[in-house]
Formats: structure tokens, C-alpha cells, sequence
């Protein structure tokens, strides 16, 4: 049987086949707030099975899951990367899936205490913190001040925050830092994303014990296991791979600019998926916490094409 021409087309020509629509086809902005929505989707799913699975469980089933796709696309690299890296590399490719595992455990923790959107605002200080100390402009003070004000607005906005919640945040902002930092000096260190696959995998030894001793038989439930690894592929391969196609094509200071959006997304999954209803007071709190770190990114990265 033959195929007929298409109209137009010379006769015995196939016609053209139609483009797929690819990641490389995505305006970069949208690519990067599709990330942030997908971050910020799997948290609304991980503290839905907070009921059923504890934090600690979810976080390792997140961090497993990241750890195996990342290790088989970079599986040839991490046959021999003890071979063909230094112990200080090693070291400090360990130290970032340490502060890996960290930063996910803190939240995670914190987002069963308090509000999702509370949550990432408070820990979001991490990088607002590492932009402020990039710039070294005294105005950028300011931009911390307002920050600060903000996270002070959030805490007595409408209901009293869990202040172990609180806590709990801030120290992931703390690991959110350190992995911001930890994750250029492995990037310096090892080729392509070797080293982020081989943090994964520390920060997955890490969660082991912590998430098998929390989660117990609960880890055995095939629905639960299968809700968990969603969560992993939401959380962090999907962002992954659209941050990483966004960053090919656009200057870190626009990156760093939407990313400043991730609080404001946060809380309004945290409304549609939670139920987490916030006052106009955390809103403003939240708004003050988006501009101080968009002011501070442009600040820090001006310079950037």
C-alpha cells in the first residue's frame, strides 16, 4: 500500500511530520516557574501523606528516588569517580548531599508543623542570605532588613507559628546555603553533573536510617511507596531538568529573580491543596520576603549578562 502526497507536496514525498513540542521550545521564565510549581506541588503531596507516612520516611523515598535517576544518567562518571577525584573533591561532594539531606529533612519537618507557604518563606532566608553576602552593596542591608521585618510579620500574622516549626525552616534555609555554596564547589570540582549525582547518593545513604526507622512497615504499602516516589520525581528530578534547560538560556540574575516567586507559589499551593487559608498580614509577610530577595539577586548579579 503507498501513501498518498500531501497537498502541495511533490508526488512520492511523505509529508512533513509536525515538531514536537520540546523543552528547548519553552520560553526559559515559564520553564522556571514550572519547576517552582512542581517543587512546590510535591510538598502539598508529601504533607498529605504526613498522616500516613512521617516526614523522615517521605524525605528518603523523595531523595532515593532522585539519587537512582541521577546515578543512572551518570552512571559511566561514577564507576570510577573514587578513582579519579581527590579526597578533598570527594569530601566536599559528600559535604554537599550532606547538607542536601538537611535541608529536605528540615522542611519537611517544618511543613508538619506550619503552613507550606510559611515554611519555604522562613527557609528561603538560606539564599536571600547568600545573595546579600555576594553583593557586599550596604544597600543590600536594607534588603535583608526587609526581610527580616518580613519573617517577624509572617510569625505574629494571624495564628501563632509552632516555634519548633520556626526553627525547623530556618535550619533549612541554613542547609539551603550551604548547598547553594557546597553545590558550586562541586560543580568546580567534578565534570557534568557527576558530583550532583553523587551528593544524591550520599544524601540518600544519609536518609536511610532516619527514614526506615520512621517509616517502618508504612514502607511496605505499595500505594504509599508509589505517592512517596511521586513526591521524589515532583520534588526533584522534574525541577531539576527544567532548571538546569532554563539556566542554558538565561543570566543566573533573571534565574535567581524568579526564583524569588517560590514563596508566593508555595502559599498558594499550600490554599488550593492544603487548605491553608493565610491572613492579609502573612501575604505581606511574604511579599516583603519575594522583593527583598529579587532586590538583593539583582544586586548580587548585576553584572551578569
Amino acid at each position: 500500500m503507498t501513501l498518498a502526497a500531501a497537498p502541495g507536496s511533490p508526488a512520492g514525498r511523505l509529508p512533513r511530520r509536525p515538531r514536537l513540542l520540546t523543552a528547548g521550545a519553552v520560553p526559559p521564565p515559564a520553564l522556571i516557574l514550572l519547576g517552582i510549581l512542581s517543587v512546590q506541588i510535591g510538598a502539598g503531596i508529601a504533607k498529605h501523606l504526613f498522616d500516613r507516612l512521617p516526614p523522615s520516611a517521605v524525605v528518603f523515598l523523595r531523595l532515593l528516588t532522585s539519587a537512582v535517576v541521577l546515578a543512572f544518567l551518570a552512571r559511566r562518571a561514577l564507576r570510577t569517580v573514587l578513582a579519579d577525584h581527590s579526597p578533598r573533591s570527594l569530601a566536599v561532594a559528600a559535604g554537599f548531599g550532606v547538607s542536601l539531606c538537611v535541608m529536605n529533612t528540615s522542611i519537611y519537618q517544618a511543613m508538619a508543623r506550619i503552613p507550606l507557604g510559611a515554611a519555604v518563606t522562613i527557609e528561603f532566608l538560606g539564599p536571600l542570605a547568600v545573595a546579600v553576602a555576594a553583593s557586599r552593596r550596604v544597600r543590600d542591608v536594607g534588603w535583608a532588613l526587609l526581610a527580616g521585618a518580613g519573617v517577624v510579620l509572617l510569625a505574629r500574622g494571624g495564628d501563632h507559628l509552632d516555634l519548633v516549626g520556626v526553627g525547623l525552616a530556618l535550619l533549612a534555609g541554613v542547609g539551603w546555603a550551604c548547598y547553594i555554596l557546597l553545590s558550586a564547589a562541586t560543580g568546580r570540582r567534578f565534570a557534568g553533573s557527576t558530583g550532583l549525582a553523587a551528593a544524591s547518593v550520599v544524601a540518600a545513604a544519609v536518609a536511610v536510617p532516619f527514614g526506615v526507622a520512621a517509616g517502618g512497615t508504612a514502607l511496605l504499602d505499595w500505594r504509599l511507596l508509589l505517592l512517596g516516589l511521586g513526591v521524589g520525581v515532583l520534588s526533584s528530578v522534574i525541577p531539576y531538568s527544567l532548571e538546569m534547560e532554563a539556566l542554558r538560556r538565561v543570566p543566573p540574575r533573571v534565574f535567581g529573580v524568579l526564583m524569588s516567586l517560590e514563596p508566593a507559589v508555595a502559599a498558594l499551593v499550600g490554599v488550593l491543596l492544603l487548605g491553608e487559608v493565610l491572613g492579609a498580614r502573612q501575604w505581606a509577610a511574604i511579599g516583603c520576603v519575594i522583593v527583598a530577595s529579587a532586590g538583593a539577586t539583582l544586586g548580587a548579579r548585576g553584572g551578569d549578562g
